[in-house]
């Protein structure tokens, strides 16, 4: 995971904040990160006939991510943190997922075929970071694609497509070749969703796999 390696830096700025958050219910806070991200998938949906959508999207995004990450911190300040809570955030986050690709996916701005192959990407990625715990292995947050690099994307490609959209014109950032495919800025961010998210679930695969064969040895 790309930005996994900041997590440390993120916290010097989450922790104070979720002190301030401490008489809050953690439980609470998800809910307001899973009803955030699913009006930005709605208004995904709107934005290809109000383009100023794509901006509002993008900041709605951003809250939902951030009230996604205080509300461990705030469980974990305030002693609240337990499986229930781990169990509660994995299911929200993959919902919150849905939302937004399934969103962009019926915008407009994007293949639908492209939509439903980085939702699985996505989804895989997800699944087998969260597997690897269900088999006794620690969690497994490694890849070239985690949550945090797919949400950076996700609040930056909205802004810079109604940029290259209303700003100057351009609706299609690249061709292929004697296919005559257009691919905008989303798809491209599909594209790369589907790819890295599938590579990233054969990284996690494999190390767990190997972790468990040293464990149990060969069948």
């Amino acid at each position: 995971m790309v930005l996994d390696d900041y997590r440390s830096t993120a916290d010097k700025f989450l922790v104070p904040m979720a002190k301030k958050l401490i008489k809050v219910n953690p439980d609470h806070i998800s809910a307001v990160a899973i009803a955030l991200a699913f009006l930005a998938g709605v208004l995904f949906y709107f934005s290809s006939t109000w383009a100023w959508l794509l901006i509002i999207a993008s900041i709605v995004i951003a809250l939902s991510s951030l009230m996604d990450a205080l509300d461990g911190k705030v469980a974990k300040l305030a002693g609240k943190a337990n499986l229930r809570g781990d169990f509660l955030d994995h299911v929200l986050d993959r919902y919150a997922d849905i939302f937004l690709i399934i969103g962009i996916t019926v915008s407009g701005y994007c293949h639908w075929f492209l939509g439903i192959l980085g939702l699985t990407g996505v989804l895989m990625t997800s699944y087998l970071g969260t597997q690897t715990m269900a088999v006794g292995v620690k969690r497994d947050y490694g890849g070239i694609l985690g949550r945090a690099d797919r949400l950076v994307m996700l609040i930056f490609v909205p802004i810079i497509t109604w940029f290259l959209l209303y700003i100057w014109n351009i609706t299609d950032l690249f061709t292929i070749p004697y296919l005559d495919v257009s691919l905008t800025l989303f798809d491209l961010m599909l594209i790369w969703f589907a790819f890295a998210g599938h590579y990233t679930a054969i990284q996690r695969g494999r190390r767990t796999w190997t972790i468990l064969t040293e464990k149990y040895g060969k069948r």
